[in-house]
């Protein structure tokens, strides 16, 4: 047999009894921030691969909506890594998937819809204007539903997000940590009303933002309760049990990264910083944010933190 094939098979026996040796689902109308066994794997999708879809899904006993994407050749007996993908405050679900471009990617592409918050607009839990809804348990059970029926890798489901999407990324961070492998906010809205944060295990974790964000300011707005990056950071440090000092460098011009050394249990922190960058996605290219580009694209830096990060 091909040593290249010996090694796929090796690979894929892996993922699957990863994805079968879960936990069972926690009952219905709890969170479960646990890893959950995967039974999609062989049953048909229900709906087609290579497009995005608008699903439903009970939760809370409200009526959830959010739309996923599936790989073009999307194998029902192949575990796959699935992204959850939050938009901003004011924005769709629609919007992010343009945004973000997870859809491009060999994943299972989710973009949740947020609901109607207090000022008319879609809103996630963690800001002052977000609805009265639970959007942890929400995201527990849309897992749950995605699990049952598609073949998702439940070691390696992670979570990214932009603004008050972001800033609920923080907040699974906090109360999600056993189940979502890795984080990913983005211009970030790390609001107070967020509450405590106490995850159940160190987890990984990746922050864009740019220096020029005049709507969540880099240094923070202690008018609304926003704390300045890099005491955010410092706060996920002494979580993960990094070292105080990040070790720095410059992947492209105008762009500072940054990354803790010596974390706890297999966890991470990595911060990007983008001189001069408003409250975007950052992109090279024009996007759904701005008609001007950054120097760095988020999206595949994040990916490649993901894939370096499943559950363990």
């Amino acid at each position: 047999m091909p040593r290249r094939f010996t090694r796929w098979a090796a690979t894929f026996a892996a993922a699957c009894a990863l994805t079968t040796a879960f936990a069972a689902p926690a009952a219905a109308g709890g969170v479960a921030d646990h890893p959950v066994r995967t039974t999609g794997c062989g049953r048909p999708a229900g709906f087609p691969a290579g497009v995005t879809t608008t699903r439903h899904v009970t939760s809370g006993g409200l009526d959830r909506e959010y739309t996923v994407h599936l790989p073009a050749r999307y194998d029902p007996h192949r575990p796959y890594p699935l992204v959850l993908s939050f938009h901003g405050h004011k924005r769709t679900s629609q919007y992010q998937e343009e945004l973000s471009g997870f859809s491009a990617l060999d994943a299972i592409a989710v973009y949740p819809q947020g609901l109607i918050g207090t000022d008319g607009e879609s809103a996630w839990t963690g800001a002052p204007y977000s609805a009265a809804a639970d959007d942890v348990l929400f995201t527990s059970d849309l897992l749950n539903a995605l699990q049952r029926t598609l073949c998702v890798d439940a070691g390696r489901i992670f979570a990214a997000g932009k603004s008050n999407g972001g800033g609920f990324v923080g907040v699974l961070a906090c109360r999600l940590a056993g189940r979502i492998a890795a984080f990913a906010p983005v211009s970030g809205a790390f609001y107070p009303q967020g509450g405590a944060c106490d995850p159940s295990r160190p987890v990984p974790v990746l922050d864009f933002h740019g220096t020029a964000d005049t709507t969540i300011p880099y240094t923070g707005n202690p008018a609304k309760g926003l704390p300045a990056i890099p005491d955010w950071l410092a706060a996920w440090s002494t979580r993960d049990g990094c070292r105080p000092d990040p070790v720095s460098w410059t992947p492209v011009a105008g762009v500072v990264a940054e990354k803790w050394l010596g974390c706890d249990r297999h966890s991470a922190l990595e911060h990007y910083r983008v001189e001069g960058a408003g409250h975007v996605w950052p992109s090279t290219r024009p996007n759904n944010d701005s008609a001007t580009p950054t120097v760095i694209d988020a999206t595949p830096v994040i990916w490649r933190f993901f894939r370096a990060h499943p559950l363990r």
